[in-house]
C-alpha cells in the first residue's frame, strides 16, 4: 500500500511541474533568452536558428547578421526573469561600437513560445 503512495505522489508532481512550465517537458524559458542573445551578439547562426520560433523562422538572416557591421559588441549586466505566460523579462545592456560612437541598447522584455519541447524566441513584446 505505501508503494502505491510514493507512486501517486510521484505523478502528481510531474503532473504540476509539467502544468506549470516547470523542468519537465522544457526547460528554462529564461535560460533560453538568454542563450539566443548571446548568440545575437556573437553572430552564431546555427543557435540562432536552433532558438528561433516558428513564426520568426523568416527573419533569421537579419538576427544573426545584426551586429556585423559594428565591432566590440558585448553583453553586460544580463539578467532574464521567466514572468510566465510566454514572456521574459531581461535587464541589462547590449553595447556596441559604431565607428567611434559606442552605442547602448537595452535589454527589454521577449515572447517565448514552446516547441517541440523546447523554448524558442519569438521576438520582442510590451
Amino acid at each position: 500500500m505505501r508503494h502505491w503512495g510514493l507512486m501517486t505522489l510521484m505523478c502528481l508532481v510531474t503532473a504540476v511541474l509539467v502544468a506549470c512550465g516547470g523542468q519537465a517537458g522544457g526547460g528554462d524559458p529564461a535560460a533560453a533568452v538568454e542563450t539566443y542573445l548571446q548568440a545575437k551578439v556573437k553572430g552564431d547562426e546555427t543557435t540562432i536558428r536552433s532558438l528561433l520560433c516558428a513564426e520568426m523562422e523568416q527573419f533569421a538572416e537579419r538576427e544573426f547578421r545584426t551586429f556585423d557591421s559594428v565591432q566590440d559588441v558585448t553583453i553586460e549586466d544580463m539578467a532574464c526573469t521567466d514572468m510566465g505566460n510566454g514572456r521574459v523579462a531581461c535587464t541589462g545592456v547590449i553595447k556596441a561600437l559604431y565607428g567611434t560612437e559606442q552605442t547602448e541598447f537595452q535589454l527589454t522584455n521577449y515572447r517565448v513560445v514552446q516547441e517541440d519541447g523546447e523554448w524558442k524566441w519569438c521576438g520582442e513584446t510590451p
